[in-house]
């Protein structure tokens, strides 16, 4: 993926802000920035060039659910950098990440839309769903925000939704594909194969022991995936990942993503970013009586990982 970040303003902070050139804007959580999202923001930047304002989203960190209930919020689909590279790709110019906490929280509908997006993000144009509820106890809908368009002055439009094979494009269909293993599923209502990224750290060299020496990347929150897959890495080719606590040898706290290279030639890759694309599920983590079956194991991921690609060219 290209450096599309670079050309895009990221902003961070909470209900203190200085005033902003006027925007043309959504708000959402963009997880997994799909399908639905994309047709989302191509509306966005089509009506931002129309009326020569800048295309701006504003997104929430941590996402709501993590913020009521961490314990039971569902996994994420993308980290932030990940969903800052995804808008800037579809063209946002700006995004603000407006921390969710108790003040945001308790910030009435209203008050939300006039110091937030008014004052705040310097907004003239409004994309958003019908559904799309905001401020305390979710008391803002679209109708308020009809009623807030013509009082002060700024351009409101509805989004419809996006289907695919008579069901609506979301997050959570996107993330019910992933934990049933269906990646191609996924990679349609993503329009482009799932991906991870982060970056190299050390592990316990327990793959080059094997003779299938990892790059090894920690994951901060549980993914929405668990597994043995076939993947390709970008800019450094193809190869077998394995997401999960590795059951059989010095079983991990959490889960951890290790990809094994077809063609590393030994490369140092610590601290490296890595993104990694997943095409295929080979099969369930498991735990093997030993070193010597984990290893045949490994060796059988690897060699239907070649043929994938064989017949997938």
């Amino acid at each position: 993926m290209q450096n599309f970040i670079a050309t895009m303003v990221v902003t961070h902070g909470g209900l203190a802000r200085a005033a902003a050139a006027p925007c043309a804007l959504t708000v959402g959580n963009f997880d997994g920035v799909h399908r639905g999202h994309r047709a989302m923001l191509a509306r966005l930047v089509e009506a931002a060039r129309a009326r020569r304002l800048a295309p701006c989203v504003l997104t929430f960190e941590p996402h709501p659910r993590e913020f009521f209930s961490p314990a039971t919020a569902p996994a994420r689909l993308t980290r932030l950098r990940e969903k800052a590279e995804l808008l800037a790709e579809a063209g946002v110019a700006r995004l603000h990440v407006e921390r969710f906490d108790a003040a945001l929280v308790a910030m009435p509908a209203e008050r939300f839309v006039e110091e937030i997006l008014l004052r705040g993000l310097g907004m003239r144009w409004l994309l958003a769903g019908r559904d799309f509820r905001f401020g305390a106890r979710r008391a803002g809908d679209f109708a308020l925000l009809e009623s807030l368009a013509a009082r002060h002055g700024f351009a409101l439009e509805a989004m419809p939704d996006v289907a695919l094979e008579g069901r609506r494009v979301s997050s959570s269909a996107v993330r019910d594909a992933l934990q049933a293993g269906d990646l191609r599923r996924a990679e349609r209502l993503l329009g482009r194969p799932y991906t991870m990224s982060g970056r190299v750290a050390h592990g316990e060299k327990l793959g080059r022991s094997l003779g299938f020496p990892t790059a090894n990347i920690l994951l901060r929150r549980a993914p929405p995936i668990a597994g043995i897959f076939v993947v390709e890495v970008e800019t450094l080719g193809r190869g077998v990942a394995s997401v999960g606590v590795r059951p059989t040898v010095l079983p991990l706290p959490a889960p951890r993503l290790e990809v094994f290279l077809f063609d590393w030639g030994g490369a140092d890759l610590y601290g490296r970013h890595l993104r990694v694309r997943f095409l295929e599920k080979l099969r369930e983590e498991e735990k093997f009586d030993g070193m010597p079956s984990l290893a045949a194991a490994i060796a059988r991921d690897v060699a239907l990982a070649k043929e994938y690609f064989a017949t997938h060219a």
